[in-house]
Formats: C-alpha cells, structure tokens, sequence
C-alpha cells in the first residue's frame, strides 16, 4: 500500500521509468568492505579542525543549552556512484531499494524521510536534515546538523548488492564546508583527517583534499584517484556536473521569512522568498520546520528534457542571525551559471559565499571554469580566493568571495 505525502507517491516502488544508459568502469571496485588499515594518513595539507577527546555519547550528551543553542547548517555531503561487471546491467536501479530500507538506514544517519517526489529519473527524498537523492546510477545524502552519513556506508553497500543488481563502485564523492562548531559534532566528523580514515576502510585509491584558506573559511573533498586511471586512461561516458553555493550571513529580513511565526506554510515561504523563480520548470516539495528552518528539493515537471543523470535542485536554509547559512545546489547542465548564481546571490544577500562547481570535460557546462576564473566580482561581493583541481576525467573550482563594504 503506497502512502501518499504532499511530495508525492512515499510508497515503496518506483513509478514507471524511462531506460537510462549503463556504464560500466573498467577502474571500478568490487562491493565488499575493504579489509581496515592502519589509519595512517599522509600530510594533505588540511587544517585539523579543533577537536575534543573522543568520549561515548548519548543522543542528549554533547548538545548546548538553550540559551547557547547551535545548529551547524553546512551539510556533509556523500555522492556514490555504482556500475557492474555484467554484460549488460541495464536491469540495475539503485531505486529498487526499498523504501522502508532506506528508511532503516537513515536511523543510522541520524535522520529520517519527511517528504519523497520523483521523476522517471530520480527519486528526490526531503529528509528531518536535508535531502537525498536516488537515480539509476547514483546515491547522493546530503545532511546537515548533527548527523552522521558515512556511519550508514556499510548499510549502504549491502543494500545496493542486495535490491539493485550492481556490484561494484565506480566512484565517491564526500565533501563539507569547515563547521562553525566542530567541537559539536560526534566522531570522526569533528576533524576531517578522522572522515578520511572512515573512508579508506571502505574504499582503495581515495585521495583527500582542502580548497580554501585553512584558517577560515575552506571546503574539504574526498574522491577515488587511482594511479591506474593515469597509466591507462579511463573512458569516461557520462556528461556530469554539480555546481554548490554555501552562503553564510545571510540577509535578516529574507532569513525572518523562514519562521513559521513569518510565513503560514513552506509554498508562502518559497513564494516570498522568490525561491520559485530559481527553479523555473521544476516541480518542488518543500518543508517549512518548526519554529523554523527550510528545505526544498526541485525535479523537473518535464522528465524528457532531463539530461539523463537525474536533474535536481535543493536548497537548505539554516534562519537564526547567529548561524544562519543557506544552501544551494544543482547538477542542471548550463554552458554558464553566472546569472543563476547571481539570481540566487541576490535572493539571499549573503555576507560571504563559497562556490564550488564540479564538471567532467566532456560536460556541456565545463567551460564555466574558466568563466568563473576571470570573474572578479559579482555585484558587490569580491572575490577573494580561487582554487582549482584537475583529475583524470573532470576538474573542479572553488571560489570565495564576500560583500564589499564602504
């Protein structure tokens, strides 16, 4: 029996789907957990965050009172992508999970499904902290708070080689901005040389990095490079890409909009806040929380104009003055996103933003590097810092800028 959610069908089961091309990764790594290594990391050059010693915790313990209360809105974000070494893998479909599974798993997280939407191809998930998405090929959790998304890996893996037909990894994306309040979190997500230990136990060839300035605002990334990618190349079919704006100091008067004491419900909140015009074509479940907090994920209306890779926009939205920060994330593929970012730079009026835009080289969008390289402002914010990455198939760019004042 399906029940329904304001976001759609949350029944377990997909809807009717349209047939999505399969690709299958000669570098790719068998499903099994790899055998625990020592722990040892090489010196990557990332800031230890401040750290507390590891004690055992309770779901009540670590928390601040009231009156100093903290919520960490900058999302740990974890992006798996499955292939398998089957002739022919076009039955595999990480949506074959079900859905009561998928919510077990979440409890290992630390979150649960508020809301579910979907498209022929991709299941969108509003959860109690953030968003996740299911698409053929690739699962991507993306949570904020006090959660903890890499403890639910092993999960994870045994869930796709039991539902979905694929048997191998292809590839992992784990990234987060530095947290406000490191000290806040449970371990290893207090300091990021802990994340990367959790996940070389998982997964061989992963490389660790920090774009940024170590002593304040940085964004840390974890992905698959192997050496044998170098030697042999890699023939890389899929035309991706992901671009993240994390903006903090948001604007008081469009923050106050997301209390649900300011707006009635989550549609006059998107309304308001002119968040509907960034996602024109798409469909959106959104969540107005209580007393306050928004989240929106946005599918398209139109499932055939999508690029196959399960197109998706989602945005997070942390209100309080004294932490606020809003997210906003897409993987819609655009030869430029220079008026996009500053449509949605405009909405929030932040006092600083990170963007980071992800793109392999055959993408429609990759141009954008060089784009974003020579651009030195946008409207009164500076740009201050500009990093750039190439890997073997696809290259990434961080940008830092801020409000010039008088």
């Amino acid at each position: 029996e399906e029940e329904e959610g304001k976001g759609g069908s949350k029944g377990d089961g997909g809807c009717e789907r349209e047939g999505v091309g399969d690709h299958h990764g000669a570098n790719s790594q068998l499903i099994v957990r790899q055998e625990e290594r020592d722990g040892s990391v090489c010196n990557a050059g990332w800031e230890s965050e401040e750290e507390k010693p590891d004690v055992k915790k309770t779901d009540t313990e670590n928390l601040p009172d009231k009156e100093d209360f903290f919520f960490e809105g900058a999302e740990k974000l974890l992006e798996v992508w499955f292939t398998t070494k089957k002739k022919s893998g076009s039955e595999c479909d990480l949506r074959n999970i079900p859905r009561s599974a998928l919510e077990q798993m979440l409890t290992i997280a630390k979150c649960e499904i508020i809301s579910c939407m979907r498209n022929s191809y991709v299941d969108a998930y509003v959860l109690s902290e953030s968003s996740m998405f299911l698409s053929k090929r690739r699962i991507i959790l993306k949570t904020c708070g006090t959660t903890t998304p890499l403890d639910c890996l092993e999960k994870l893996i045994w869930l796709v080689k039991k539902f979905t037909g694929y048997d191998m990894i292809e590839d992992v994306f784990y990234s987060r901005k530095n947290f406000q309040r490191p000290d806040l979190q449970l371990s290893p997500y207090r300091a990021f040389e802990k994340e990367v230990v959790t996940l070389d136990k998982f997964f061989l060839d992963g490389a660790a990095y920090c774009m940024g300035n170590l002593n304040r605002d940085c964004w840390y990334m974890y992905t698959l490079n192997p050496m044998e990618q170098y030697v042999y190349g890699k023939e890389y079919q899929d035309n991706d890409q992901t671009i993240e704006i994390l903006m903090s100091d948001l604007d008081p008067k469009m923050m106050d909009i997301f209390y649900k004491k300011n707006s009635q419900n989550a549609e006059q909140a998107t309304k308001k806040s002119g968040i509907s015009k960034l996602v024109p074509g798409m469909k959106i479940d959104d969540v107005l929380f209580e007393p306050c907090g928004y989240s929106m994920n946005a599918v398209l209306e139109d499932a055939n104009s999508d690029s196959g890779m399960g197109d998706y926009a989602t945005i997070h939205i942390t209100p309080e003055m004294a932490f606020s920060y809003v997210s906003f994330e897409t993987n819609i593929p655009k030869e430029s996103y220079m008026d996009l970012v500053i449509q949605v730079i405009n909405t929030f009026l932040p006092g600083k933003f990170i963007i980071t835009f992800y793109a392999t080289r055959t993408s429609v969008a990759s141009s954008f590097h060089q784009e974003l390289k020579k651009c030195l402002r946008m409207d009164d914010c500076c740009r201050n810092d500009i990093q750039f990455c190439s890997f073997q198939d696809c290259d990434m760019t961080y940008a830092h800028f801020f409000k010039a004042t008088s």
